[in-house]
This record gives C-alpha cells, sequence and structure tokens, in this order.
C-alpha cells in the first residue's frame, strides 16, 4: 500500500497560538460537518467535486493550470481534482486520499504548506487588522527588504497577481520611454496586452511581438525593426532551460543601444533559482523585474521592482488595486525573506528538485518506458511525453498510486519534499506508473 494514499486522518497541526490572536471556535466538528459525504467511496466522493465544480464554475476552476483537463488531459475524468487539506508537501483529497504534490501550487509555494512560522504572521497580521484607510507600514517595510535583495530592485510597487504585475511593468516601461512597442518571450498571464483569442481585439495586442526563446538573431530583427518605437524588451529568463548567456547579454546590449526598458518577468525564478531571481544567478541585472508566487509561499501578492528613474513613471499614469498592500500578504513576504535570510533556501530547493527530477529518472530507467523524458532545471522541472495519450494515462496511473506530477512544465521543488521517505515515494509512484504503462503499451 503507498506510503502516502490512504492513512488514517491526521487532525491538523494546532495554530499557532498568540495572546492577541482571536480565539477559535471550538464548537464547530468538523467531522460532523463532512459526514454526509463519508457515505460514497472515495474515488466516488472525489469524483463528486470535479462534478460539483463543472455545474458552478465554468471550466470547473477559477485558475486555468487546476482545471480537470490542465490537471490530466482530454479525457479528464481520471484523477481527484479538489483538496480538503495541506501540509507540507502533502494534499488530503475530500476522501482523505493523502496524495504528494510535485507541483506545488504551480510553483507558488517553495517552503511547504500550512508552514508554521508563515501561518504565524499571516494569523498576526489579520488579527491586526488586515487593511485600512491608509496603507499598512509593512508595505514600507516589506519593499524597503525586497531592495535589498533583489539587484535591480529600488523602488517597489505591489500586486495581486503575477499577471498584474507584468502588465503594470509595461505600462511603466511604455510610461517612461513614450513609446508603444514591446518585444516579449513567455508567458506573462492572461491580460489582453500578451495575448490573442476569444474576446480580445486585434489591436490590444498589435503593438507587442513575441520571438523564440533564447533565439539572438530573431530578438536582433524584432528589436532593429521596432528602433525609436521599442519600449521594452521583457522575457521570462528561464523557460524550461537556462538561456544561452548571448541570448541575455543580447537583450540587455539592444536595449542599452535603442533606449528601451529591460523587463525580467522572476514570477517562477524569483526566491527559487536564486532569493533576488534569475538576475542575481546571472549577474545581469534589467531595469525592472516582476516578482510573485514563491515570494510568499502561496499568499495572494506580486511586485513590480525596478530602478529609481524608471519606476517614478509609476506616478505619471494608473496603476492601483485596492487590496495591492493587504497586511496578511505582506506579512507571508516577511516571513519568507526571514528564512531566506536565516537558511540557504534556494540551494536547498537545487539539491531537492535534483533528487526527484533523477527519482523520476531511475523510474523511466528502470521501467523500460520509452517516448519519455526529464528536463528542466532542478528546482523547476518536467517530464516530457512524446504521446499525449500516454502522457495522460501516465499521469492517472500516478495520482491512483499517491504522487501528482505536472501535465506540461513544471514541477517544483519545495524545502517540503527534502524529507528521503518523501523522495522515495516519488520513485516508487512513478516506477509502478512508468511500469504499468509500459505493459499496457507492450499489450
Amino acid at each position: 500500500m503507498p506510503f502516502f494514499r490512504r492513512r488514517e486522518p491526521v487532525p491538523p497541526k494546532e495554530a499557532p497560538r498568540d495572546e492577541d490572536l482571536p480565539e477559535l471556535d471550538e464548537s464547530i466538528d468538523v467531522d460532523d460537518a463532512t459526514a454526509p459525504e463519508e457515505e460514497l467511496d472515495a474515488q466516488a466522493l472525489d469524483g463528486s467535486w470535479t462534478r460539483r465544480s463543472a455545474d458552478v464554475i465554468p471550466g470547473g476552476a477559477s485558475t486555468g493550470s487546476k482545471q480537470a483537463a490542465a490537471l490530466y488531459g482530454d479525457d479528464h475524468e481520471v484523477g481527484p481534482t479538489h483538496f480538503s487539506r495541506a501540509s507540507g508537501c502533502v494534499m488530503s483529497t475530500p476522501a482523505d486520499t493523502q496524495i504528494v504534490d510535485c507541483t506545488m501550487a504551480l510553483g507558488s509555494v517553495a517552503i511547504g504548506y500550512a508552514d508554521e512560522s508563515v501561518t504565524r504572521a499571516v494569523m498576526m497580521a489579520a488579527a491586526a487588522g488586515n487593511v485600512a484607510g491608509f496603507s499598512h507600514t509593512s508595505e514600507v517595510e516589506v519593499a524597503e527588504r525586497l531592495c535589498e535583495v533583489i539587484p535591480c530592485a529600488e523602488q517597489v510597487r505591489f500586486l495581486k497577481s503575477g499577471a498584474e504585475a507584468v502588465t503594470a511593468a509595461v505600462r511603466i516601461a511604455r510610461t517612461a520611454t513614450s513609446r508603444p512597442r514591446v518585444v516579449a518571450c513567455g508567458y506573462f498571464g492572461w491580460h489582453d496586452w500578451s495575448n490573442s483569442g476569444a474576446g480580445i481585439p486585434d489591436s490590444a495586442h498589435h503593438e507587442t511581438q513575441f520571438v523564440p526563446f533564447d533565439d539572438v538573431p530573431a530578438l536582433e530583427r524584432a528589436c532593429r525593426a521596432a528602433g525609436q518605437n521599442l519600449a521594452a524588451v521583457i522575457l521570462e529568463p528561464v523557460i524550461e532551460r537556462l538561456p544561452s548567456e548571448a541570448w541575455i547579454a543580447a537583450a540587455r546590449r539592444l536595449c542599452d543601444e535603442l533606449g528601451a526598458v529591460l523587463i525580467f518577468d522572476e514570477i517562477k525564478t524569483g526566491f527559487r533559482v536564486r532569493t533576488g531571481g534569475y538576475q542575481e544567478y546571472s549577474g545581469v541585472t534589467p531595469d525592472l523585474a516582476t516578482f510573485g508566487k514563491a515570494m510568499a509561499n502561496g499568499y495572494p501578492i506580486a511586485a513590480v521592482v525596478g530602478l529609481t528613474p524608471i519606476m517614478d513613471a509609476a506616478s505619471l499614469t494608473w496603476i492601483s488595486s485596492t487590496l495591492a498592500g493587504e497586511a496578511t500578504a505582506l506579512a507571508a513576504v516577511g516571513a519568507v525573506l526571514d528564512r531566506h535570510a536565516q537558511e540557504k533556501v534556494c540551494d536547498e530547493l537545487w539539491s531537492i528538485g535534483k533528487q526527484m527530477r533523477e527519482s523520476v529518472e531511475r523510474a523511466v530507467s528502470a521501467s523500460g518506458a520509452e517516448g519519455v523524458t526529464v528536463d528542466g532545471i532542478d528546482p523547476m522541472w518536467l517530464i516530457r511525453f512524446d504521446d499525449a495519450t500516454r502522457q495522460r494515462r501516465f499521469l492517472e496511473l500516478a495520482v491512483g498510486e499517491g504522487v501528482l506530477f505536472k501535465r506540461g512544465a513544471y514541477n517544483f521543488s519545495a524545502l517540503a519534499h527534502g524529507d528521503e521517505e518523501v523522495i522515495v515515494e516519488i520513485e516508487r509512484a512513478a516506477s509502478s506508473a512508468f511500469v504499468t504503462l509500459t505493459e499496457e503499451s507492450e499489450a
């Protein structure tokens, strides 16, 4: 029986107590509240949440990458889609099936779910009043601390999501340069300026030109064609692998030569590849950068940071989000910064990620599975299949063995994956899934 799959329910860790935290209502019986659902077997109970969500939420989930089809593939009624509790790197489904999570909430959690130090900081902030008519003092304090650890950060603006942050960065660059054109490479969220499709007029993104990753000639051509209309080059610096030095150097050189703003989207790489992101890792400093995800260990906040002469342009345009400076998410950032100051968090993420990917590589090799490779960098790795149907079947088998792997990019390491038994469980689940997949293919 898999180590994590069908354990007896474990009571949640007692919430951090402090004299100025509110008393919890102990009259609420969680087990009584869910008792009617216990009449269903585990698979039926978990499946019922997939069906219920489809009735009331378009796509079944508000986050696109957590929709059933995104989790498993087009033929997607193959596994659970909802959790009721998460701790460390383990999720509990409504049926109390225990699943090791290798996606870590799309990389937004790099320490672990329900981390005690982060939770305590958030509860303290909530108890003191989350928002008010003034900005909270922690907005200033956290901004100051980000300026200490991010190379390009001289000023900071907070928002709530990565999509908001990159959109704000592009607007700041356009305001600072009084130019319209943007050359881009990467994924920057769902906003109109970087997307095409239903509901988006062509005019919304006709000043944005995408170029292939790590293609220096294409980048050069796009920037030269934009010329004096080039406001910014915005890049995800890591897309499934590290870029060549020539790629990043060309982006920096072209922006300097043409008077444009270089923007790094560090939403995934910040507080993971290095605390200060890829720019700290590479030594190449952009003019603006965006951070989010692991910066707050899963709490909703993002930031645009950059050099003062460019960030000053934020005051010349309108960028505002009502809850951008709410205290709980800022408290989470503060707790994460504390952890990075005390420990070599990113070094650990590289080491643990290497163990995770090597465990899956061993599983591929031992099973004789064909058409599958393990790619990426250690803190952000992926399992690549040459056949979508076999990928869907592997994900189905693996989650049945108690481990959730990401469909596509990325699987993210967290400190919570660092226990040896977790690595063993990841390898065991992957091995079992690959063996069954191979046997089915041969049959």
